[in-house]
């Protein structure tokens, strides 16, 4: 192996990329659309919910409760509604997200010392918002209750302090204060498209050349198949790692997501996880007699690996018999990559047990695809 050849063979793989305006679209301008596209688009913070308002009691009681919800900045008043048609009406037709339903007597029941009931009707559709408008709603009436049980024991003239005993609840989330939702998918979003664009070209690395008829060319010229498949894959592995460092420098500056690790250490485990999907990249390419073929098994692959990888829903919650084939998944451990150095600033000594199974998975994969490669080219 000569690294004259090499050379050679990656000059032409450059220009053969460069000189096509689609191909550099795909590779700068499409990752820059999905980050912001998805940056924007992946994002489960829930600080709007359209409001019905259906008060029954207008009493001081059921205003202030409803005062309460309206200045929480989350239930947004849409229209107020006068029928149990409209409040089933509403929710059908999707114009209210939650209804707030006081009925008669709320005041009164409270005035008088009972427990008074309110009902917050709330679209189920999709369950994980459902579930937040849900925590909402019980955050309000919940603060509501415990002020109206203070102003009884005081008017009682019961001592606060020491005659009634509390507990003081105090949250305190680590490595995403804020509890921002976007902090956590754009590091997931820059790993999905690494692997897309890595395995998208990568993929159709040798079945182009078939197709256009230069790999009778490549296979009676002096170069090696351990030569030709490196100079294939290594302008690919410097492209995504430009892309990284691209899309890396987007999350942090435009979406103020924080970086708090190491981003050499970032760099190496994209080295690292590159050395798997590229090897992915090329078996595809070596089994595909067109690229419409290579194109069909990329997606075959890239799907599944996306939804086991615990970018959108968590491994755990997973039935047990499919999260033994997330073990199988490069994605998902490149996944906790990302993310541990983005978020929590970890190192080597606590990414090392991700770190691992990726290496042992590239050394697996690209030596498979260097035996398919060597049998395609003889």
């Amino acid at each position: 192996m000569t690294f004259e050849r090499i050379r050679a063979i990656l000059i032409k793989e450059f220009k053969q990329v460069f000189r096509d305006p689609r191909m550099k679209t795909v590779i700068f301008i499409t990752p820059l659309v999905q980050i912001i596209l998805f940056g924007y688009a992946a994002n489960k913070d829930i600080n709007y919910v359209p409001t019905a308002i259906y008060d029954k009691d207008n009493t001081v009681e059921s205003r202030e409760l409803l005062r309460r919800f309206i200045f929480s900045k989350y239930f947004i008043p849409e229209r107020y509604i006068y029928t149990d048609e409209e409040q089933n009406a509403v929710l059908d037709k999707g114009t209210a997200s939650a209804v707030i339903h006081i009925d008669r007597g709320f005041g009164r029941y409270l005035q008088s010392g009972k427990n008074a009931a309110v009902q917050v009707a709330f679209d189920g559709t999709d369950s994980n918002t459902a579930m937040v408008i849900m925590g909402y709603a019980g955050t309000v009436i919940a603060n509501y209750s415990l002020e109206i049980m203070k102003e009884r024991i005081a008017t009682l003239g019961l001592n606060t302090g020491s005659g009634v005993p509390s507990v003081d609840l105090r949250d305190r989330p680590w490595f995403n204060g804020n509890l921002i939702s976007r902090d956590y998918y754009v590091p997931g979003v820059i790993a999905t498209i690494v692997t897309m664009m890595s395995l998208l070209l990568s993929s159709m690395a040798i079945v182009k050349e078939k197709e256009i008829g230069t790999m009778e060319q490549l296979t009676v010229s002096p170069l090696k198949p351990i030569e030709l498949m490196i100079g294939k894959l290594l302008p690919f592995a410097v492209i995504a790692l430009i892309q990284v460092a691209l899309i890396t420098m987007i999350g942090v500056f435009w979406f103020h997501v924080p970086f708090r690790g190491n981003l050499l250490l970032m760099l190496i485990s994209t080295c690292v996880y590159l050395f798997t999907t590229l090897g992915i990249g090329l078996f595809i390419s070596t089994v595909s007699a067109t690229q419409q073929e290579a194109m069909m098994t990329f997606f075959l692959f890239f799907m599944p690996a996306t939804l086991l990888s615990g970018f959108a829903y968590p491994i755990a919650n997973m039935p047990q018999s499919i999260q033994y084939f997330t073990f199988f998944n490069p994605l998902r451990y490149f996944m906790v990559v990302i993310r541990s150095i983005f978020l929590k600033g970890v190192g080597l000594d606590i990414l090392w047990t991700q770190l691992l199974p990726l290496v042992i998975m590239g050394l697996v994969v690209i030596t498979l695809s260097a035996l398919r490669f060597r049998k395609s080219m003889g």
